[in-house]
């Protein structure tokens, strides 16, 4: 029986709520073994409908009312539904009622999708609704009857800039209703992070929530029950007011594919200052100078897949070698093992302008999910000191972990989780292994008009950037706006000079030049606009066509590389024909690309770069080699972050066994 009961008061009665279960060695290897299978959702999409037909219905009365008589609604409805729980019948109602003030506060009412996808986040589950299909309104009806019934709700998305804009947005609503919300961005001091997460609703990124926690946990010791909250009460430590969040209630994740999936592949970690290092400076230098006589192969491996490097036993018995005259400090074998590993991960690894870049002489980490510089934060056991060294800057103190946390492990903690996205059906399996989450597709508003072109396939680079540049000037001189996305910084540059050259007009939009992003993006939509971006390229933005081009055929979005998931390439062309307007896409690659070195030694790698796309049968070669090599991506992803996982929770084990908690 379909039953919307799912938020009984009593579960939210802790002082800290969070979901701190665990799960028995068989229900472990359940979850692990059902990663890889795609599981249907439960909820039928007939019933959706019938659930937003009588959201309808309520609707129409409440037309009828005025502003003072639709308050008195919400009034009356926030102690029946703190008292009886979100049953379906006050859930319809409370629909009804914030689709009504959407409508007049912010001049959007809800689309029958938008219902249907409300119905699926109260139920704990993902909704999968095309880009441009208005997420950011749909959160608020889950939100807004989550918070009237007493549960707090955190909106969590990818970046400061939606995190903001959405709650701006959105404010009118919760207003009208009685509802407090706030936002959570880098940079907030303690107590305003306290006041924020003390509303109703607060908006905050992904990291900057994790870390939130992190401190609690820290302040709080192993589990953060109503002993130690009291206990600090006692000892002056300020009980639960000196800590920054109420609990992990209730979440709702928007884009919750990079998020929960693409971002699980890196841990959370809260460093402090280390012990410093004898001759650092010397040592770390010594290590990238020593590791570059190193070849690969003879000396070290490296798994592209899951991005690790190993040393060989001849790159151990080199490096006993050369350890004899670099002096005292590479006695240890573990110990210089260890850091000649991470030197060599410094120079094959993590490249400039990709996963780096310098910027006031201090390495600034890339975001690779989003493209953006990721502020004040660094890389641990002295990888960074020796990414420093090989630029030739200053090496920065090195810093010790003080409390870590997987994005795994961090999101099952919540007492109910809830997501959003445009590309969730490839992780399905994932979403329900990890955290319990069924995906349910939502359909789309309009019908999908959007024009998929034949994927180009190049031998050489070379001949993919002039190909690139002819095709841009073809299109540009048509009058059609043009968004093209790459991989990296450096590869958005290379782009940007071919378009130079070939007198095209344009504006690049990566972690280089971010400060202007709403406004790059909103402009993309105009006549004849041509726009580089990178993985950035306005995720969460709506780019809105200008006057003269739905007739011109609408965006036309190019991708310069495939990147490891077809789900992240699918996120890129979903850049044009939204709400049913035209548009088009297509892919440019090259068999020297990153992504097709990794397996250009396998039988249909080689026949692929040999045919080089050409023909009928070039090209269906050259396709089934793109769709291997990302299938092959994904799986070895997949393995790292189920790794991650195990190695996570074997760690909290440990700890908590020592009495030490997180």
């Amino acid at each position: 029986m379909f039953d919307l009961s799912l938020f009984p008061p009593a579960r939210l009665h802790g002082r800290y709520p969070e979901n701190l279960l665990t799960e028995s060695r068989l229900e472990h290897a359940l979850r692990a073994g059902l990663g890889r299978l795609p599981l249907a959702a439960t909820v039928r999409p007939s019933l959706l409908r019938r659930l937003a037909g009588r959201v309808e219905q309520a609707g129409e009365s409440m037309r009828l009312l005025d502003d003072r008589e639709l308050a008195a609604v919400a009034r009356t409805l926030k102690p029946q539904l703190r008292r009886a729980g979100l049953r379906r019948d006050l859930v319809v109602r409370a629909f009804a009622l914030v689709r009504e003030v959407a409508s007049r506060r912010v001049g959007m009412r809800h689309y029958p999708v938008q219902v249907m996808g409300g119905f699926v986040l109260l139920l704990g589950m993902v909704a999968e609704m095309e880009t441009g299909e208005g997420k950011t309104l749909t959160a608020t009806l889950a939100a807004c009857t989550a918070a009237l019934a007493g549960i707090p709700v955190h909106v969590i998305t990818v970046n400061d800039y939606l995190a903001r804009r959405d709650a701006g947005i959105t404010r009118p609503i919760y207003d009208f209703l009685g509802l407090s919300v706030g936002t959570i961005v880098s940079g907030m001091s303690p107590a305003a992070r306290r006041e924020t997460y003390a509303c109703d609703i607060a908006y905050c990124t992904n990291k900057e929530v994790v870390f939130d926690y992190l401190k609690d946990r820290i302040a709080l010791g192993s589990r953060p029950g109503a002993i130690q909250l009291s206990v600090r009460r006692l000892c002056g430590k300020g009980g639960q007011a000196s800590l920054l969040m109420r609990g992990l209630p209730f979440a709702i994740v928007d884009e919750a594919d990079s998020v929960l999936i693409d971002e699980a592949r890196t841990p959370l970690i809260i460093s402090g200052p280390g012990a410093e290092v004898s001759d650092g400076e010397e040592l770390y230098h010594n290590a990238i100078e020593t590791a570059a006589r190193f070849e690969e192969g003879a000396h070290f491996t490296i798994d592209h897949g899951k991005r690790t490097l190993e040393l060989t036993e001849d790159g151990k018995g080199l490096i006993a070698l050369l350890a004899a005259v670099l002096g005292s400090a590479w006695q240890g074998a573990r110990r210089r093992e260890q850091l000649i590993t991470q030197a060599l991960s410094a120079l094959h690894l993590f490249k400039l302008d990709r996963d780096y870049l310098v910027h006031d002489g201090k390495v600034k980490i890339i975001d690779e999910y989003t493209g953006r510089v990721m502020a004040d934060r660094s890389w641990e056991l002295g990888l960074h000191q020796l990414i420093e060294a090989k630029e030739g800057l200053a090496i920065s103190p090195r810093n010790e972990t003080i409390a870590k946390i997987s994005y795994q492990r961090f999101f099952r903690r919540y007492c109910f989780l809830a997501g959003m996205t445009g590309t969730a059906r490839e992780v399905a399996g994932e979403l329900w292994s990890v955290y319990r989450l069924n995906v349910v597709r939502v359909g789309t508003n309009k019908p999908l008009i959007r024009t998929a072109l034949p994927f180009r396939y190049y031998k050489s680079l070379e001949e993919k950037w002039r190909a690139l540049g002819e095709r841009v000037r073809e299109l540009h001189q048509s009058g059609r706006p043009v968004l093209i996305g790459t991989k990296t910084v450096a590869a958005s540059e290379e782009v940007s000079r071919r378009l130079w050259r070939a007198g095209v007009q344009h504006v690049v939009l990566n972690a280089r030049q971010d400060e202007n992003e709403a406004q790059i993006i909103a402009e993309a939509g105009n006549a004849g606009k041509v726009t580089v971006a990178t993985n950035m390229a306005g995720r969460g933005t709506d780019i809105h066509l200008g006057p003269g081009v739905k007739e011109l055929g609408g965006l036309h979005v190019i991708a310069t590389e495939l990147h490891d998931a077809k789900r992240i390439d699918r996120q890129l062309f979903g850049r044009c024909g939204r709400q049913g307007d035209p548009g088009s896409y297509e892919a440019l690659v090259s068999f020297e690309d990153e992504i097709f070195s990794r397996r250009s030694k396998t039988l249909v790698g080689v026949v692929a770069c040999r045919c080089g796309g050409e023909g009928v049968l070039g090209r269906v070669v050259a396709r089934l080699f793109s769709d291997e090599v990302q299938r092959w991506m994904q799986n070895a992803h997949f393995h790292l972050r189920s790794e991650l996982l195990r190695f996570d929770e074997q760690s909290e084990k440990s700890m908590a066994f020592s009495g030490k908690g997180e």
